[in-house]
C-alpha cells in the first residue's frame, strides 16, 4: 500500500535543507528563504535577529496570505514578541508560529499536502 501523499505538480515541496541553502522542488536556493506552494523569493535575512516586520514585506506582493507563517530560525527555535506576532497577524493575517529551520521545512511540507494554507520563512543555515 502506497502512503505517499499526492501533492500537486504546481506545489512547491521542500525536498531538503542544510549547507547554506534549501532545495526546493528539484532546484537549489542558497540563503534564506520565503516559500508558498506556488513561490519561492530570496530572502534577504541572515539570521534571527534580523528579522522583524520590515523583513516580510516581500509578502505584499503576493496576494491574499492567511493561515500561518512557519519562521525557521536556523538551527535552534527562537522566541518572537508577543508585539511582533500582533503586528504580523494584522499586516498579514499570518499567525506566526517559529521553530528551527529544519522543523519548518518539514511542516511545511505536511501542511502543503494537507492543503493548508501556509507559508514559510526559511532562515539559512550551514
Amino acid at each position: 500500500m502506497d502512503i505517499t501523499p499526492l501533492i500537486p505538480e504546481d506545489r512547491l515541496i521542500i525536498e531538503g535543507y542544510g549547507a547554506g541553502g534549501f532545495r526546493v522542488s528539484g532546484e537549489r536556493y542558497e540563503g534564506s528563504i520565503l516559500l508558498t506552494p506556488a513561490q519561492v523569493l530570496s530572502w534577504q535575512v541572515g539570521s534571527f535577529q534580523d528579522f522583524d516586520i520590515e523583513s516580510l514585506a516581500p509578502l505584499k506582493g503576493l496576494g491574499d496570505l492567511s493561515g500561518i507563517i512557519l519562521l525557521g530560525c536556523g538551527r535552534s527555535g527562537q522566541f518572537i514578541a508577543p508585539s511582533l506576532r500582533q503586528e504580523i497577524r494584522e499586516s498579514y493575517g499570518l499567525v506566526v508560529e517559529a521553530m528551527d529551520s529544519g522543523a519548518a521545512c518539514r511542516t511545511y511540507n505536511v501542511l502543503m499536502s494537507e492543503d493548508r494554507p501556509v507559508v514559510a520563512a526559511l532562515i539559512q543555515f550551514d
